[in-house]
């Protein structure tokens, strides 16, 4: 079969997919190994008997809901290729917000002290360790497995030497840290959200998307706790969820926070709130 016949027929089994031709593009330059361009500059070539197979396999699971990112193992955010695994979320755009206001508060020339609680595969600290270099960062993770990954993506991208990744559930391994700026999107789903049944996120790890308290439980946590660990002047910037703009700011300001501000990402919702350590902490 020749490539244009083979995405042709390919769309036709994902009825349910929002985004089936780009899907079963991606998937078919996975299998090749090429570029999206290819695909269209040689729509005659012909796929070999075992590419046609990979192919077809991939295209099963992807009809079952299967994430996109998951069958290939990498997903590109902030213009960094990055590996994920079953064990990590899977980077979205709406966080390059939290990336973007965080590098807004570290000028270009930076050597502050920098902590990403909740890393997984490592998008957020990784982002700012390219675009901080002198930057000092620290990422957390509970899971091991997902430590696992933050590490071969900074491998991977040469950052090793700006990155060390700590295993912690939130600041239980770093009691006595401090940091200019501290960064995290944490679990912020309610437990009977149905969108948990839903699309990619039914597949990835619930540890990592699923709070108590309507979704708050974590982002309390880190707002109590994390007050502590800043700098005089320093920020806490966290992404929540569409909704819970009003709620978290009300958490920042009950904990004493400062300029506590809400941004909304490029589809007009608000998603990060951010908050500054004015008094100095003994």
């Amino acid at each position: 079969m020749i490539i244009k016949t083979v995405l042709t027929e390919a769309v036709e089994q994902l009825p349910k997919s929002d985004t089936a031709h780009l899907d079963v593009a991606v998937l078919l330059c996975h299998v090749l190994g090429v570029t999206r361009s290819y695909l269209y500059a040689w729509p005659e070539k012909k796929l070999t008997a075992d590419q046609l197979a990979q192919f077809q396999a991939l295209l099963v699971r992807r009809a079952k809901g299967e994430p996109v990112a998951y069958l290939i193992g990498h997903r590109e955010f902030w213009s960094l290729d990055l590996q994920v695994t079953s064990e990590t979320l899977i980077p979205r755009p709406e966080t390059e917000l939290l990336v973007e206001q965080a590098l807004a508060r570290l000028p270009d020339d930076s050597n502050a002290e920098v902590i990403d609680l909740g890393t997984g595969a490592g998008a957020i600290a990784l982002a700012i360790a390219t675009e901080r270099p002198r930057c000092r960062v620290l990422a957390t993770d509970h899971s091991a497995a997902a430590l696992n990954v933050a590490q071969t993506n900074a491998a991977s991208l040469g950052l090793t030497d700006r990155l060390q990744l700590v295993l912690s559930d939130w600041w239980a391994a770093l009691p006595d840290n401090k940091a200019t700026l501290i960064v995290s999107n944490p679990p912020y789903v309610a437990a009977n959200d149905p969108h948990l049944s839903q699309g990619d996120v039914q597949y990835e790890p619930k540890s990592a998307l699923v709070a108590d308290m309507d979704g708050l439980a974590d982002i309390r946590q880190l707002i109590a706790e994390s007050f502590s660990h800043l700098h005089t002047s320093g920020w806490l910037l966290l992404e929540h969820g569409y909704n819970q703009a009003e709620a978290v700011r009300t958490v920042f300001e009950q904990y004493g926070y400062q300029a506590v501000t809400t941004y909304t990402d490029l589809a007009g919702l608000p998603r990060v709130t951010v908050g500054q350590q004015i008094l100095s902490v003994s």
